[in-house]
């Protein structure tokens, strides 16, 4: 078990809104393997009265429900912040200029699966993005509307990368498309006026 909790350690300091489901999942995880490999195998006609049987089930109900609760309340946390940093600053001035913008986002130089800004903001027209990734891991920078991608840097690792867009006024989606990254937050919110 020290071990587990040693291993886990550098993933519960990362980030701390999700602590709770990292609990939660934890025990689920520590409950299946008691159950199964422990009781389970080991122990003949396990669970060997109705009410053991029914603890069991009550048990492995609660620590289900409360893995998937912790799960859905920590996992907007981080995604419904807009975060005001220098290059959302940038992105703000840019779109008052006239028919081009220059923005800057990055992925999180930590290792998070997350981009520094959730929010940028430019003028209808060519609009350049300077994508850094400085992360231990590799990720890209995709643009859609809707279901349909209108540009993507290369996956790449410790550089910059230029994406340069015609885009008309509107809401538009920015991601990493490296599977499991946008599901996990690596994504935001691309305004243009």
């Amino acid at each position: 078990m020290h071990a587990a909790i040693v291993q886990l350690a550098p993933v519960l300091g990362t980030d701390k809104s999700k602590v709770p489901f990292y609990i939660a999942g934890g025990l689920l995880v520590a409950w299946a393997l008691i159950v199964s490999l422990g009781l389970g195998t080991r122990v003949p006609g396990f669970p060997r009265t109705l009410a053991a049987e029914r603890t069991v089930i009550a048990i492995s109900a609660v620590l289900v429900l409360a893995a998937v609760s912790t799960a859905v309340a920590t996992s907007g946390g981080s995604t419904a912040k807009a975060v005001v940093t220098p290059a959302t600053a940038q992105g703000r001035a840019a779109a008052s200029g006239s028919g081009t913008s220059s923005l800057k986002e990055e992925a999180d130089p930590a290792g998070q699966l997350r981009f520094t800004t959730k929010q940028l903001y430019a003028k209808a027209g060519t609009v350049t993005i300077d994508f850094t990734n400085m992360s231990p891991l590799m990720h890209n920078m995709t643009i859609a509307r809707g279901t349909t991608v209108l540009g993507a840097t290369p996956t790449f690792q410790g550089a910059s990368k230029k994406l340069e867009l015609k885009l008309q006024p509107g809401s538009y989606v920015f991601y990493c498309s490296v599977p499991g990254h946008r599901q996990a937050g690596m994504e935001g919110k691309l305004t243009v006026q």
